[in-house]
């Protein structure tokens, strides 16, 4: 495939379904993103909804989206570039899969963007960062106690709070510059579960709405499916009253729950609530937020998530969260993420002008020790990505390629053993020792192994998420041309005891036996649209 075809593949839409109901506004089909955009947190500030997500031990970290209407979103940057608490974040002595940031809280106050969050891991301190420019720089504000999946609040008489918790909601008082819990504040549980409820209770988002208090959260009642309750109450210390206000199956997948409200600044609201897809991972969806007795009720009239939701047509709007990439600008585009903080001294755009340079610098025993993958999401109903590797410059026992990433990850590698250069279809699968997120082992399975006698390998991974699938499937080429399959095809998987996110296309290299090797990537060519193969060949 040539690069000068590429560009055409860049501008894929990233929702669902998008259609135009009338010229002023925009139909959008469910899920609203089809991708791994967890925990989501939105406001509206100006003419603009900003969200946060979770992604993590992906760096950089704790993504700003922004859209105009719901409907179409992009990536405006990120609060961090790496966190450096402990060398587990460099795959040193460690690792922190699953943990990082995660479960953000987004907030504006006084001319001021905020965001909190606490990693689940060492030394438990959550974050505070405020920007005046969401898409800018990030200030880091404090380091406060660490609060379990929490929501920052400004009250109007100028106090700040935090509601957090798993199985109970605490609230806390932080002193106005937010630097710390304040010793004489607000300090104890305003929500506890009731005989309904198994003891999950968290995710929460807190909200002011005509001068009653409301907490949104994630409930999990006996015997029945996840779904989204709400707390209201006339103080803010309670006593809270419950209500549920989506108990929803869709798509044939068993439940939604966890996420917030939103409202446009003219009293119109919507609910952004998160779905498990199996692996694609956590998807979202979109539905109106009906005011009811003062109750915020989402969905039809039924609390169930509707199909289709119109909303507000913006011309302006784009909405990429993944892209093609040519690697021929001087930066990488805001959809690339690496795993754990990279090693910038390993990885170049300039050293081949046009070209993605991944360097080992270190020998690691697999690719889940193996620093400087970089990735992108992997999108729903079905998506394509392909790259072109120059890997003529590996040393033996380096593996480099392109798979679908996770905690069960299939795997296109190209190995360099005895001198000669081979690509291997394999899948691994990573169990770690315990709660310490140290990797016990992996479980690694070869399918397939070609000789290869050319420098340049095309790599392709053709990805479908509709219901009962969940498969990849692998093909290579010597020339972008012909292609053959190579292995079977592989079933994805989210498993929230390894790396607790949706699958991604990644892109490795790694040293087994001595650093210094490197491959050079042409390009990653990305479409929503599956690539069939014209001509399948066995010549190689």
């Amino acid at each position: 495939m040539r690069k000068s075809i590429l560009l055409t593949l860049a501008l894929t839409m990233m929702t669902c379904g998008i259609s135009h109901a009338s010229e002023q506004t925009v139909r959008i089909t469910n899920p609203m993103i089809w991708a791994d955009v967890p925990d989501p947190d939105v406001i509206h500030v100006g003419d603009w909804y900003y969200m946060v997500s979770t992604t993590m031990h992906l760096m950089p970290g704790c993504p700003i989206m922004k859209s105009h209407n719901l409907a179409d979103w992009e990536i405006a940057g990120y609060v961090f570039d790496r966190i450096e608490d402990n060398p587990r974040y460099d795959l040193i002595d460690g690792t922190v899969y699953g943990r990082g940031q995660w479960a953000t809280s987004l907030r504006y106050n006084d001319g001021r963007f905020y965001v909190l969050f606490s990693p689940n891991d060492q030394p438990f301190k959550s974050f505070v960062y405020t920007a005046t420019d969401p898409a800018g720089e990030w200030t880091l504000v404090s380091r406060c106690d660490h609060f379990h999946d929490s929501s920052l609040f400004f009250d109007d008489d100028g106090k700040v709070y935090v509601f957090s918790g798993s199985g109970k909601i605490m609230l806390k008082e932080l002193e106005p510059d937010l630097s710390s819990v304040k010793a004489d504040g607000v300090d104890f549980t305003v929500v506890e579960p009731d005989d309904e409820e198994t003891g999950l209770l968290e995710g929460s988002r807190v909200i002011k709405h005509n001068g009653k208090y409301y907490i949104l959260a994630i409930s999990w009642p006996n015997g029945k499916p996840r779904r989204q309750v709400c707390y209201r109450a006339d103080n803010i210390t309670g006593p809270y009253e419950k209500k549920v206000i989506l108990q929803s199956q869709f798509g044939g997948f068993p439940y939604a729950g966890q996420g917030c409200i939103v409202d446009d600044g003219a009293d119109n609201w919507w609910g952004i609530i998160f779905q498990d897809r199996g692996g694609v991972g956590r998807v979202l969806t979109l539905m109106p937020c009906t005011w009811k007795d003062g109750w915020p009720m989402l969905g039809d009239d039924n609390l169930e998530i509707p199909v289709e939701v119109e909303v507000p047509a913006s011309e302006d709007s784009k909405s990429y969260l993944s892209v093609s990439d040519q690697f021929d600008s001087p930066t990488l585009p805001l959809q690339w993420q690496w795993n754990h903080n990279p090693d910038n001294s390993l990885w170049s755009l300039t050293d081949h002008p046009g070209f993605l340079r991944l360097r080992t610098g270190r020998v690691v025993g697999n690719l889940f020790e193996a620093p400087n993958t970089i990735s992108q999401r992997m999108e729903g109903p079905e998506c394509h990505g392909c790259v072109k590797i120059d890997v003529s410059h590996m040393k033996d026992g380096d593996v480099a390629g392109f798979g679908a990433f996770n905690g069960h990850a299939g795997l296109l590698s190209v190995k360099k053993e005895g001198g000669k250069t081979y690509l291997v279809k394999h899948s691994a699968v990573v169990n770690f020792d315990g709660n310490t997120k140290n990797i016990a082992n992996t479980e690694e399975n070869e399918e397939e192994r070609i000789l290869l006698k050319k420098k340049n390998v095309y790599l392709k991974i053709d990805a479908d998420f509709r219901l009962g699938q969940d498969m990849a499937y692998f093909s290579c080429s010597l020339d972008g041309k012909k292609w053959k399959e190579i292995g079977k095809p592989f079933k994805m998987i989210f498993d929230y005891r390894k790396l607790f996110m949706g699958t991604r296309f990644a892109i490795y290299n790694y040293a087994t036996v001595a650093p210094g090797g490197y491959v050079d990537i042409d390009y990653f060519d990305y479409s929503k649209t599956p690539n069939n193969h014209d001509v399948m060949s066995n010549e190689y």
